[in-house]
């Protein structure tokens, strides 16, 4: 049976949007963000689904970086998008005045920023793994933020609901394989580009001009350290269309006489496309 590898422990948003896609598998917790990356890279699991981008905090640093610098066989073939709704909880109730230290994955603390600035100015804020990870580990005077389903699994208790700074919270997931996604769907292309003339005036316009030029919408662009030195970077780039389409086929081409490095990272159905029957791979609905 495949394997299908998530942020664990179990009870995360990536475990709760692992199992709302219906994909039949063998689920695998890993313990980090990069390690649901690599575990698609070195063959652990078949498919990952692993955390890109969020509403309210933009970018997953962790899953850009990995598949950037340390996933070279790793593509992106499919895509969810699922709702993120926070809770406080505690091993045992508590008046928010009482919590003195509130725990959660980088990602909770900073979609429930308000929360904390407002209702518990005096709690230290403690970084964890995972959400289900904080959840679980809470204790004595020590709250956790995550979803209500680590809450039930791990017999919190419930201090309080909603409490994301924008009730239309949502993430998308990529799904990772090794395997390229199938032809015929609604698609959507990752692309990835550094060069060393990043530094001259109009570098990035130019690049950025190739999918303009041939109407292409971008429909994300993120820039993340180049890992060389100061002041350059890559850049991670999402567009709608096939890489297999000659627009797209076209702006990818002409990036190489700008870049040093173009790589196609996959061309995936969009977040409620429908799969070609027979498929299967990762239900991306």
């Amino acid at each position: 049976m495949t394997r299908l590898g998530f942020l664990g422990p179990e009870g995360t948003f990536s475990h709760e949007a692992l199992l709302a896609t219906g994909v039949a598998g063998t689920s695998v917790a890993l313990p980090s963000v990069h390690e649901v990356v690599l575990a698609v890279q070195d063959g652990r699991v078949e498919r990952s689904l692993a955390p890109i981008e969020n509403a309210i905090e933009g970018a997953v640093n962790a899953t850009l970086d990995a598949l950037a610098f340390d996933a070279p066989d790793v593509a992106v073939v499919g895509e969810v998008v699922h709702p993120v709704h926070h809770c406080l909880v505690a091993a045992a109730p508590l008046e928010l005045d009482a919590i003195t230290e509130v725990h959660s994955h980088p990602q909770g603390l900073a979609q429930c920023a308000r929360f904390l600035r407002e209702r518990l100015p005096g709690a230290r804020v403690v970084a964890a793994t995972s959400t289900a990870e904080a959840v679980r580990s809470a204790a004595g005077s020590a709250a956790a933020i995550g979803p209500r389903a680590a809450a039930d699994r791990y017999g919190a208790a419930l201090l309080a609901a909603g409490i994301e700074d924008d009730p239309g919270n949502v993430t998308r997931f990529v799904w990772l394989s090794r395997d390229p996604a199938p032809d015929g769907v609604p698609t959507r292309t990752s692309v990835l580009f550094h060069g060393a003339g990043d530094a001259s005036p109009g570098w990035l316009v130019r690049c950025l001009s190739e999918f303009a030029f041939r109407g292409v919408n971008l429909t994300r662009i993120e820039s993340r350290p180049l890992r060389s030195r100061l002041g350059h970077y890559l850049f991670h780039v999402d567009c709608a269309g096939g890489a297999g389409e000659a627009p797209v086929a076209g702006a990818v081409e002409a990036l190489r006489q700008h870049c040093e490095v173009v790589r196609v990272l996959g061309t995936f159905a969009a977040a409620g496309a429908t799969m070609p029957s027979g498929h299967e791979g990762p239900d991306t609905t």
